[in-house]
């Protein structure tokens, strides 16, 4: 049973993150950041439109990146302005920590809320796995604007699909510890990176 789940998981963060990855093909061939805008923006509709029809529901995450990929991508668009769609990944990341962080100062814990259903590991194990994701997302943040801030439009694109392998690469660095700690008898299923669309 855990096998159709886990391709599923697979095919959805392979579509979610199709949008950076086309956003950067069209981008480098063309280097028409509007154009390749339009990319993110469809991209990002299909990605949740796939999640909604292989899961038979939007997965939190996705829905809120891929959510805020269309909202900074049309705003980028109308506005004529590229930086609007640059600044969405150090908020959606940027709000992921502190949510992160600020429901462990309040003595909760939003990651076991979101996929405690996934495995089961004790609480203080939520709290390091919690911790390890808040300062992820606030780290590629940071690097985004770092990035934004000082590198050409096409620098960043890369930069973005980076980033993309990067959480999939933490993501799965996070193994040895679920299995170490996992109560279940059924091997857990991994957090997907947030990432959906750019």
């Amino acid at each position: 049973m855990a096998e159709p789940a886990s391709s599923k998981a697979w095919i959805r963060q392979a579509v979610d993150g199709a949008p950076a990855i086309v956003f950067l093909l069209v981008l480098l061939i063309t280097r028409n950041f509007p154009l390749a805008t339009w990319f993110v923006v469809g991209g990002s509709a299909l990605a949740l439109a796939v999640g909604l029809i292989v899961e038979r529901r939007l997965a939190p995450l996705p829905a809120f990146s891929g959510g805020l990929a269309l909202v900074f991508g049309t705003a980028s668009l109308v506005l004529h302005r590229a930086d609007i769609l640059q600044m969405k990944m150090t908020i959606v990341d940027g709000i992921l920590g502190a949510v992160l962080f600020g429901g462990l100062a309040l003595g909760k814990n939003p990651l076991k809320a979101l996929l405690g259903g996934a495995f089961e590991i004790p609480d203080r194990a939520w709290k390091v796995l919690a911790i390890r994701y808040g300062l992820f997302w606030w780290a590629c943040a940071i690097a985004n604007e770092v990035v934004r801030r000082t590198q050409t439009a096409e620098t960043w694109a890369v930069f973005r699909v980076v980033v993309l392998v990067a959480a999939v690469v933490f993501a799965l660095a996070q193994t040895p510890f679920l299995f170490k700690h996992n109560r279940s008898v059924q091997a857990p299923e991994l957090p997907e990176p947030p990432e959906s669309g750019l």
